[in-house]
């Protein structure tokens, strides 16, 4: 029997689509249900890799994770990973397929309708009901020609849709109202019924209002769903909701540990920060341009980067280099993910013009290596130990180019062949590597804020998000209606 499907679509970003998608996945799966989920474009530099050495949006890595199968590339076919305000990498069922412009973009999305189509065959093949995440807006018609990422994709697969609206940002009414007066009657079909998400307050004081937006639309109410208040430990899809994530507060949490992170502008994989952040008495601080980096912090950490020379020359523009170079000389310490890593050495080096024109130019000085970017992309998934340690870590590497220098005879990680990875500087207070996803191990994670004098606690990371999830699950089980919803699929 063929795989039933159902797609969501949004009102606009950031409105809960990832999450919604990521609970039902969870909540079906728990039902016994084969679920997985299914995003046909992405825009992200937050990406996760997957086991045949692909990468996809981290937000299908999570979806899959609730769903309890393995992250596959065709859970993803398109991914934009944006290099310029103007401009992203396209990757394609997981493999990079070069570079546009937004606007010849828009030409060529009718010719990655057939991958967007044969990795949607491809799991519903081997599933029993398909969620089809959207992107962005479902409104936004001036996008319509050769859509794959929302109706487009939706009339071409024949799948329906239900609308996500988020009550929190406010105008939901309208929002919901006028997608449907923008839409071509034909794509306005396709949408079968709407969700209100993150209700604060009394739900009943919105119930005119979805009575309301079902009368002006012609679309069935399926749900109110109120505000979430674990839904920010949960790894977010992209940079857009970043700043409130860092704000979220810690109640009844004594600080013991202050991390800063600079806001770079092309910032990737920030999910590496997520298990910190979860952390009890562990407070991570992200620092946006015009602001210092604190001289409280215990611990800057320079995350990954999309575009690594660029951010370097951004952050020099911030006087974050004086610094980090101040917070060294009074014995703090400095930590550089992948693209951080990279800047902290003397040089990078771009010969082949994979971030721009080719161009070399000065890092940050504080680790003895230099880094010289090459045409192919290391994808893998790693295992292995904290060099001077017994603390196991799984993780993943995505980055081009390759790192030399004294500085990597003292590295950060050892993989069970014996290869290494990363470098310490002499004194031990900066250090770096390639690894993404290092903190979820939580030993690698303990035995890192041991080493910064923090005393470990008993988070279980992993058990923690699987248990968000759960929770998450059966929030929407008793604020939407689930065997309507599942009338709706086909």
């Amino acid at each position: 029997m063929p795989a039933r499907a159902l797609m969501f679509s949004g009102t606009g970003s950031d409105v809960g689509k990832s999450l919604i998608v990521a609970g039902l996945c969870r909540l079906f799966s728990n039902r016994g249900v084969r679920v997985v989920p299914f995003k046909p474009q992405n825009m992200s530099n937050n990406a996760a890799v997957t086991a045949d050495g692909g990468e996809i949006g981290r937000a299908q890595a999570l979806q899959a994770r609730a769903a309890r199968v393995a992250p596959s590339v065709h859970m993803n076919p398109v991914l934009l990973k944006p290099e310029t305000e103007t401009g992203a990498q396209i990757v394609v069922q997981g493999k990079m397929r070069g570079s546009a412009k937004a606007r010849d973009f828009q030409s060529k999305k009718k010719e990655l309708l057939p991958a967007v189509l044969d990795s949607f065959a491809h799991l519903k093949a081997n599933a029993d009901f398909v969620l089809v995440e959207g992107a962005g807006s479902a409104s936004e018609i001036n996008l319509r020609a050769n859509d794959i990422a929302n109706l487009g994709f939706a009339r071409a697969a024949d799948v329906p849709v239900v609308l996500i609206g988020d009550i929190d940002r406010g105008g939901v009414i309208a929002s919901v109202v006028g997608t449907r007066h923008v839409l071509d009657p034909d794509d306005a079909a396709m949408v079968r019924g709407f969700i209100i998400n993150k209700m604060r307050g009394d739900s009943t004081l919105f119930a005119d209002g979805m009575t309301a937006i079902a009368n002006l639309s012609g679309w069935t109410p399926l749900g109110l769903v109120p505000f979430f208040p674990d839904a920010h430990k949960i790894p977010a899809e992209d940079a857009l909701g970043l700043r409130d994530l860092m704000k979220a507060s810690k109640s009844g949490s004594e600080t013991k540990l202050r991390i800063a992170v600079p806001l770079l502008p092309r910032i990737s994989n920030f999910d590496d920060l997520d298990p910190l952040r979860n952390e009890p008495g562990v407070i991570v601080e992200l620092i946006e341009p015009g602001q210092p980096i604190p001289a409280s912090a215990d611990l800057i950490l320079l995350p990954g980067s999309k575009t690594t020379i660029d951010d370097l020359t951004a952050l020099r523009a911030a006087g974050w280099d004086i610094d980090i170079k101040a917070h060294v000389r009074r014995g703090g310490r400095v930590l550089g993910l992948c693209g951080g890593y990279q800047m902290l050495g003397k040089r990078i080096a771009d010969p082949n013009g994979i971030e721009g024109p080719p161009r070399a130019v000065d890092g940050l000085g504080l680790l003895d290596i230099e880094t010289e970017f090459g045409t192919e992309k290391t994808l893998e998934r790693v295992s292995g130990t904290l060099t001077g340690s017994i603390a196991p870590f799984e993780g993943y590497e995505m980055h081009v180019g390759k790192t030399t220098g004294p500085d990597t005879a003292r590295p950060m990680v050892t993989f069970p062949d014996g290869h290494r990875d990363g470098a310490t500087s002499p004194d031990g207070r900066v250090s770096g590597c390639y690894i993404h996803g290092l903190f979820t191990s939580d030993a690698a994670r303990r035995t890192f804020l041991a080493s910064l004098g923090m005393e470990t606690s008993a988070l279980s990371y992993d058990t923690e998000i699987d248990a968000i999830l759960d929770r998450f699950a059966e929030h929407l089980a008793q604020h939407i209606a689930i065997e309507e919803l599942l009338s709706l699929a086909r």
